[in-house]
């Protein structure tokens, strides 16, 4: 019987059928769970995104699984969706330690590096730019007088746009607009790990000018002529053609603080997560010698 449960559990893994593994172990009495029901019940949260579940699964058969590398690798993936990056970190170097050479555990350890090394750049970023000078942030050129800075929106400009776009947007990009209504900053570059991504301005609140939100060439215009997904918001344009970088609505709702995120359409439209929310992009903008 048992045997045979544990060869169906496989089965359903090989065909991604993780909720029928979840189901199956959850209907067996916590105390005739083992150390193996446990694991596969784990990994099973994993996959479906449960990470909180998944580590709780985890941490509830440690003792067992501490020479286990593939119960660290597990524990490590979960910590590591989660953004717990050190205690992923610690978790990867033990299932490296027990099992060397996994590719996966070092690709895991590699990206974990990546992440690091960029929060540690947009910390020391955001130290200068935390609080925008709006005399030292923006470089009124010609540029971008002309295609991005209108006059600072007002309240009812902004609920029109909002509605217009169907998402609230960011309290900490209102109060930006207000002060100084989109254009072109000094800082235009953002780390990725060793790579970063340049923007060329950011789109203010507003219709008239060519590259505000509801402009000629605003959010609506990109999103339906380059095919980025409908997840959001386009806030700053980039010197390609093929990339944007979007305000993303899907995890907080069209009325909550989206994240922000970079879409690649030339790379099949891969998305790359920049920042948790507008304000800490902001920070994180560096100049190209940072």
């Amino acid at each position: 019987m048992r045997e045979d449960l544990l060869a169906q559990l496989d089965e359903w893994h090989e065909e991604d059928e993780y909720e029928e593994i979840v189901d199956a172990i959850i209907e067996i009495p916590e105390d005739e769970r083992d150390y193996e029901l446990i694991s596969h019940l784990g990994r099973a949260m994993n996959n479906l995104e449960r990470y909180e579940e998944a580590i709780e699964q985890f941490l509830s058969v440690a003792e067992e699984g501490k020479e286990d590398p593939l119960w660290h690798y597990r524990i490590g993936l979960a910590y590591y969706y989660l953004e717990q990056y050190d205690k992923a970190k610690k978790a990867f170097e033990t299932a490296d330690q027990l099992e060397p050479g996994d590719e996966d555990t070092l690709e895991f350890l590699e990206w974990i590096r990546e992440k690091t090394a960029k929060k540690s750049v947009q910390k020391k970023a955001s130290k200068q730019n935390t609080n925008v000078d709006p005399t030292n942030f923006w470089d009124d050129s010609e540029q971008a007088l002309e295609q991005y800075v209108s006059d600072p929106p007002s309240d009812e400009l902004i609920e029109s746009v909002e509605e217009e776009l169907v998402f609230k947007l960011p309290a900490a990009y209102i109060q930006m607009m207000k002060v100084h209504n989109g254009g072109i900053p000094h800082n235009r570059f953002f780390p990725i790990g060793k790579d970063h991504i340049e923007i060329s301005g950011i789109l203010g609140i507003g219709r008239e000018k060519k590259r505000s939100l509801c402009g000629e060439l605003g959010s609506r215009y990109m999103i339906e002529q380059g095919g980025y997904p409908e997840v959001g918001v386009v806030i700053c344009d980039c010197p390609s053609e093929n990339e944007v970088v979007m305000l993303d609505y899907r995890t907080a709702g069209n009325d909550g603080e989206p994240e922000v995120i970079h879409v690649d359409q030339k790379n099949d439209y891969t998305v790359t997560k920049l920042a948790p929310n507008f304000e800490s992009f902001i920070s994180g903008l560096v100049n190209k010698e940072v």
